[in-house]
C-alpha cells in the first residue's frame, strides 16, 4: 500500500504544481485539486475496504467505483462553476483529467496487486 501511496502523492505534487505554471492558474488549480484530493482519498479507501474484507478485490473494486462516480459528479460540478465564473474550461479539464488518468492507473495497479498477492492491503 505504501508504495501506491507514495506513488500518488508523488504525482498529486506534480499535478498541483504543474497548475501553478500556466496562465489560467485558478481553473487548473481547481481541477487538479479535485483530481488530487480524490485521488488521494480514493487510495487510502481502497486500502481500508481490503484490510479486513473477506473478498479483499471486490470491496477494493466497490470503492474504485463509488470514487468513480464522485468524480463524475464533482468534474460535472466543477465545470459548471468555472464556466459560469468564466475561467477557462480547457485548463479546469486538462488539468483534471491528465492526473486523473494517471491515479486511475495508480488506483488499477492497487487493486490487481491485491488479486495477485492474495493478501490485504
Amino acid at each position: 500500500m505504501r508504495h501506491f501511496a507514495k506513488l500518488t502523492a508523488l504525482v498529486a505534487a506534480l499535478a498541483i504544481g504543474g497548475s501553478l505554471l500556466g496562465a489560467d492558474r485558478r481553473a487548473a488549480l481547481m481541477g487538479s485539486g479535485i483530481a488530487t484530493l480524490t485521488a488521494l482519498a480514493s487510495i487510502w479507501a481502497i486500502a481500508r475496504a481490503a484490510r479486513g474484507a473477506r473478498k479483499p478485490v471486490q470491496a477494493a473494486l466497490l470503492v474504485f467505483t463509488v470514487f468513480f462516480l464522485v468524480r463524475i459528479l464533482l468534474v460535472a460540478l466543477g465545470t459548471a462553476l468555472v464556466a459560469r465564473s468564466g475561467l477557462n474550461v480547457l485548463a479546469f479539464v486538462a488539468a483534471f483529467f491528465v492526473p486523473y488518468f494517471v491515479f486511475s492507473a495508480i488506483e488499477g495497479a492497487f487493486v490487481h496487486s491485491l488479486a495477485r498477492s492474495g493478501t490485504t492491503a
